[in-house]
């Protein structure tokens, strides 16, 4: 079972009409609310566009230069479904998941693919900006089909996440959601950054959450008045930390 099958299954099956992620970036003003149908779409479009496009299969080293961001979790819960292994430096990957702030960093490394992420939201491709022989994630995924059927079974001791195996990754998620005090009723309100060299924040401020089978609204570059936010949002819990 994959880290995606783990987390992100159960709440498809329960409510798939029930919002999953709502994501503010208060540096642009951008909102979006995505259910679970609705973002379980972007992550097979994803996972699809990574197999056919990229070639990234069960232990493929798939490198991500993404901010906490609603399309970083469709590309992890996307690549993680591929049963490839989300890693932190570009230079020993096959294929690197750039921001546009990033893409020089993943062009230097010589990556055999960079995917270029422009993260805007009316869906901006990159244009110029993109390597050559890149991928524009923003023209390109909308493409790929709604569905995903993974080629092969992936090993609970498969690598997942910056070296840390598929079930020791959804454990600690779990055991986070439970230390944390999540459960599947709560709307959680988070400013964490996902930094995959340490894990900590991604797995509070993502997996966890997909773990308790709760939902959440993430802020990129808060400002304003949060406390109202969290009420508009009807939070139940906040996690904060700087993003």
């Amino acid at each position: 079972m994959t880290v995606t099958d783990a987390l992100l299954g159960p709440l498809l099956a329960a409510d798939p009409a029930r919002p999953l992620i709502t994501f503010y970036d208060d540096a642009t003003g951008e909102r979006i609310e995505l259910s679970g149908a609705t973002f379980g779409n972007w992550v097979a479009k994803t996972a699809n566009l990574l197999r056919d496009e990229c070639d990234v299969e069960p232990g493929t080293p798939v490198a991500v230069l993404l901010p906490a961001h609603w399309q970083t979790a469709a590309a992890l819960c996307a690549l993680w479904w591929c049963g490839a292994e989300a890693v932190t430096d570009p230079a020993g990957a096959d294929v690197v998941l750039a921001a546009e702030d990033a893409l020089e960093r993943a062009d230097v490394a010589g990556a055999a693919l960079v995917v270029g992420f422009s993260l805007d939201a009316f869906g901006r491709g990159l244009g110029d900006a993109l390597p050559a022989g890149g991928v524009d994630y923003a023209t390109e995924v909308r493409v790929h089909g709604d569905h995903f059927d993974p080629l092969a079974p992936v090993p609970d001791d498969t690598p997942a996440l910056a070296g840390v195996a598929v079930g020791a990754v959804v454990t600690g998620a779990r055991d986070r959601a439970a230390a944390l005090g999540l459960t599947a009723g709560d709307r959680v309100l988070s400013t964490l950054d996902w930094p995959l060299a340490t894990t900590g924040g991604l797995v509070d401020g993502l997996l966890a959450v997909l773990a308790a089978g709760a939902s959440l609204v993430h802020v990129r570059h808060p400002a304003g008045d949060q406390e109202r936010r969290a009420a508009t949002e009807k939070v139940t819990r906040v996690l904060g930390g700087p993003s």
